[in-house]
């Protein structure tokens, strides 16, 4: 009689920490430097009305993305598991805000981010390749609703494209993904350098810097400026002013959700968000000094489709410089959309590793990276680019648009409910670990808390028609989680 030979079990997939302080830091610059430092200054000039108060709110959003920052780094030596925000709110509060952040994150704060980044970078493809376009349909709107249709235009398609080749770079291992991530950062940040120094140098007119920084403060016409008179004015300018400069320098934690691929995380994840968030805050507020430097302040304020880097790099070589632009912000984008790609995936495996997502998201493929969560990523983010609004007076638009509009707010209260998780997990577990503590705790998240709160308001009260419906999108989530949950305890008994 022959016996079988014993084949032991094969063990367990896990993810493998092949991400250094470098790989970690890349990932911080790369998910912040998108394409919004170069378009939302012209909007933050017209609310704020300037030249003064626009750098002031750069400097603001410094402060409160450094504070941040700072505070997250506790956070993250302390808990350096997969997960990121969620699961900080889930450990500090109860596992449904864990789910809300993560609902929300999912259905349009990653996703739609990716799809509004590669449509970004199709746009200025459009500029090299002229056949590259939106108002090129291969599949004209396909009305849906009276408000709602499903196109495919050759934009659409090249940011599908985009989409799809980064989550397959990235579903083959970490380490193509963060080969891209790596090359990718360092170049756009040569990109914006290059820019910067340009300003500064063949670009600099006196007659804009003497127009711009001899009345810094000055008021000009064409504002936009909330109608409070007054002190309070301009505070709620400066409120609402940061909806732009906040989304610029946006997503800087979403290394953490790769924590549990990072070497020593305790140690690497603080000095990678301080650091990386500090050089990118620098590189912003220097990029608006060499707007203010080439442009006057009515250039900015009424530059072409709010490219304010483009009118810039038109000015200085007039035959190139548009050209040129596109290809930075190419550049730009397309490392921003590697970063939002691979870090995503992470939070969805963590939020299915403890039963709150579909149960696919938590294995790992041959290459020891979430692969489904990965494609399932790719394929609501490429709804979100494929599906657009109508309306008489606008014509078509893209849905994924209206969301991030709709959920600034409620990203605020997450990013708020954390960071003030660094003081309830002081009090709630004061014996745990903390490798990092928070520099000038706890003045340093106070003022994170009390700053964005009052960003907040004003966002409620002045821009009611794009911050109340994020409140419905987080609220959403609540039936679904109370569903899971009771369908977790009824198939655990």
């Amino acid at each position: 009689m022959t016996t079988r030979p014993i084949v032991p079990a094969a063990a367990p997939r896990l993810l493998k920490r092949q991400l250094g302080f470098f790989d970690a830091s890349m990932i911080v610059v790369g998910v912040m430097i998108g394409s919004g430092i170069f378009i939302v200054p012209a909007n933050m000039a017209r609310v704020l009305g300037s030249p003064g108060w626009l750098l002031l709110a750069w400097v603001f959003a410094g402060v409160l993305t450094v504070s941040a920052a700072i505070s997250f780094g506790e956070l993250s030596s302390m808990m350096p598991g997969a997960g990121g925000m969620y699961l900080y709110l889930s450990e500090a509060y109860s596992p449904l805000w864990g789910f809300l952040y993560g609902w929300t994150f999912f259905t349009v704060i990653q996703t739609g981010s990716i799809a509004a980044v590669a449509v970004a970078f199709a746009r200025f493809s459009g500029v090299l390749f002229p056949w590259i376009s939106e108002a090129h349909y291969l599949v004209h709107p396909i009305g849906l609703s009276a408000h709602y249709a499903i196109s495919l235009s050759t934009a659409q398609m090249v940011a599908l494209g985009v989409i799809l080749m980064l989550t397959g770079t990235n579903a083959l291992g970490l380490k193509y993904g963060k080969w891209v991530q790596n090359l990718f950062t360092v170049a756009k940040i040569a990109a914006l350098a290059a820019l910067i120094i340009a300003g500064f140098t063949i670009g600099r007119s006196a007659a804009a810097v003497h127009q711009n920084f001899a009345h810094l403060f000055a008021h000009r016409s064409g504002s936009n400026v909330p109608e409070v008179a007054g002190a309070i004015g301009l505070l709620v300018a400066l409120c609402v002013a940061q909806s732009g400069s906040l989304f610029s320098a946006d997503s800087w934690h979403n290394v953490t959700f790769a924590a549990e691929e990072v070497r020593d995380p305790r140690k690497v994840l603080p000095r990678a968000l301080i650091l990386g968030s500090v050089l990118v805050i620098a590189l912003y507020l220097a990029a608006n000094i060499a707007y203010l430097s080439t442009l006057s302040f009515a250039e900015i304020q009424g530059a072409a489709h709010d490219r304010v880097a483009t009118a810039m790099l038109e000015k200085i070589f007039p035959s190139v410089g548009g050209r040129l632009m596109a290809l930075a912000i190419m550049i730009s984008t397309f490392g921003c959309i590697n970063s939002l790609i691979l870090a995503g995936a992470r939070a969805y495996y963590a939020m299915a590793r403890d039963g709150l997502f579909l149960p696919a998201a938590a294995k790992l493929n041959r290459a020891n990276v979430p692969g489904a969560s990965l494609g399932m990523q790719a394929v609501w983010a490429g709804l979100l680019v494929l599906l657009t609004t109508y309306s008489a007076k606008a014509g078509y638009g893209n849905l994924y648009s209206d969301l991030l509009d709709y959920v600034i707010s409620a990203a605020l209260i997450f990013y708020i409910l954390t960071i003030a998780a660094v003081v309830v997990l002081r009090w709630k577990k004061p014996e745990a670990e903390r490798p990092y503590r928070t520099f000038g705790y706890p003045v340093t998240p106070i003022i994170y808390v009390v700053g964005a709160s009052a960003i907040l308001v004003c966002l409620f009260v002045f821009r009611p028609a794009t911050t109340w419906p994020g409140l419905a999108i987080v609220a959403s989530g609540a039936p679904v989680y109370f569903l899971i949950r009771r369908r977790h305890t009824s198939d655990s008994s």
